[in-house]
């Protein structure tokens, strides 16, 4: 098996070390032949400067890195061009004046390495300068590549001087407008798109692909990418398991798969993808590398936390760009990775979009933050709450376990209290593993899936959550004790098992325990 590019973020870097490569090149090709200033958001850690480092070696005619991909025979490796790669990363941007400086010397090091006599003491004259340059050196027309081109902006949403980041970055891509005809193509990442920025008319009206389905896939696996290129890993995984190939790859699916930006092409995040392959375990890799806590905040303080607890309708204007003075939401949270296209309908009126979270590890984890937001639960008493827990499961007191159910679910408000079986099920397994229970989700057998399983000193518990807004209580846990016999959830534990049901209707939560000694 090929060894995984995690954390490998250059091309060159990649190829050469013969890392599994995702082909991605038809995609590039229909970009750079359709498009001469072209715009892609996508979140954090979805492959954008991976695929600003390609586009580099495209251009520079880096032919050896291509070969056995499907550009190699179709592109004319005869056509060099010089490429300016703006790497917001390596830029100092702390203030606005660090932009300034930044950029300068930023450029100043670009310039040394192809041998350009700067003359100018300003950031956009600098980079003026090293466009006409390279044109006037080469004879070839520039390409400039700019990775995360919103960083300046989004690290300083709250700053008093954000008007002033904002200029300073406007002026330094007005740039790009005059020195137009020295110019092939321009290509522009970033997680948000900014609206009232004038980046964009700066530019020039670039063409924002973010929703075209022309490139819905550019970023991300498709199913048939993860099948084909990561075969191996997920045979060796299926056999570490001890599952079958397919109930892996539903795993997998379900874990990790979800993200769309035209509501009909479905992609992989990548970076939990490859995170998983190499941990062997499921986990919210994603989620977990940089949550901004600012993102939750709005949510509470604005009473908006249903927009990611259930699907919401939208019309495209609301995915056109959002105004980082006012922060709507929506686009923000669209544009971040938080939610994503499920469906989009053409209608008279335009396009409707219907968002939702993608996969199972932004909906955990984000049902997770939001309790820790929300509940206004006692930390003090959560000890005294799990030995409560600990004792009903040791006793089979159902209608006691029942009311420590009660007590934590009393603090989330309204909003968080769905019509929904589902958002039930993940607030009670989000407050038993907040309590400190190694609880296990979905977790499967070959006749289905349990709700929930976990070990406590003396026995395992298998459990199965119910909801409906009016039914009688009784009528559901008949349901979920019904169930668990005739899946045998219980079938892969031996020794004393506890089987739960758990019923909810409207504000009533009822128990009942059954005792299996295998």
């Amino acid at each position: 098996m090929k060894n995984l590019p995690i954390g490998t973020q250059s091309f060159e870097q990649l190829r050469e070390n013969d890392l599994l490569y995702v082909d991605k090149t038809q995609e590039m090709h229909r970009l750079v032949s359709g498009n001469r200033i072209a715009f892609l958001s996508r979140p954090r850690r979805f492959g954008k400067s991976m695929l600003i480092s390609t586009l580099d070696a495209l251009f520079s005619g880096r032919k050896e890195l291509f070969e056995g991909l499907w550009i190699y025979d179709r592109w004319d490796w005869t056509q060099l061009h010089p490429v300016i790669k703006i790497d917001w990363t390596l830029i100092a941007h702390s203030t606005p004046e660090e932009i300034e400086t930044g950029i300068i010397s930023y450029l100043g090091r670009f310039a040394d390495k192809y041998q350009l006599d700067l003359t100018s003491k300003s950031a956009p004259g600098c980079f003026f300068e090293v466009i006409e340059k390279l044109y006037q050196k080469t004879g070839q027309k520039v390409v400039v590549l700019v990775d995360e081109y919103d960083k300046p902006v989004t690290g300083h949403l709250f700053d008093s001087r954000l008007t002033a980041f904002k200029a300073a970055i406007h002026d330094f891509y007005q740039v790009m407008k005059g020195a137009d005809e020295y110019i092939r193509f321009i290509f522009l990442t970033g997680v948000s798109k900014f609206s009232g920025l004038s980046v964009f008319s700066a530019l020039n009206s670039p063409n924002d692909i973010t929703i075209d389905d022309k490139y819905a896939s550019i970023c991300g696996y498709t199913q048939e990418e993860l099948e084909s290129n990561f075969s191996d890993y997920i045979d060796d995984l299926a056999g570490h398991f001890g599952w079958t190939r397919e109930k892996l790859i539903a795993a997998i699916r379900y874990w990790y798969n979800g993200y769309s930006w035209d509501g009909k092409t479905s992609v992989y995040n990548p970076f939990s993808t490859l995170i998983f392959f190499d941990k062997k375990r499921f986990g919210g890799y994603w989620f977990k590398t940089g949550t901004p806590t600012f993102l939750i905040d709005i949510l509470k303080q604005r009473e908006r936390a249903s927009i990611v607890l259930e699907p919401i309708s939208i019309d495209d204007s609301l995915l056109d760009g959002y105004d980082p003075e006012t922060l709507s939401e929506i686009p923000l949270f669209f544009q971040t990775g938080y939610l994503t296209i499920k469906s989009a309908e053409l209608t008279e009126n335009g396009t409707q979009y219907t968002l939702d979270i993608p996969n199972k590890e932004v909906r955990e984890a984000l049902l997770q933050r939001l309790l820790l937001v929300y509940g206004s639960y006692p930390p003090e008493q959560v000890g005294k709450l799990r030995k409560a827990v600990e004792q009903c499961l040791r006793d089979g007191n159902e209608q006691g376990f029942a009311s420590c159910l009660e007590a934590v679910i009393a603090t989330v408000p309204n909003e968080l209290k769905l019509n929904c079986e589902a958002h039930y099920h993940a607030l009670v397994l989000i407050w038993l593993r907040f309590l400190g229970f190694d609880v296990h989700s979905e977790v499967s057998n070959n006749l289905g899936r349990a709700d929930a399983v976990w070990e406590q000193p003396d026995m395992a518990v298998v459990a199965e959550l119910k909801y409906h807004k009016d039914k009688d209580t009784t009528l559901l846990l008949d349901a979920a004790m019904k169930q668990i016999h005739e899946r045998r959830y219980f079938n892969r534990t031996l020794g004393r098992v506890l089987l739960l049901g758990v019923a909810f209707s409207g504000a009533k939560v009822e128990c009942r325990m059954e005792v299996l000694n295998r």
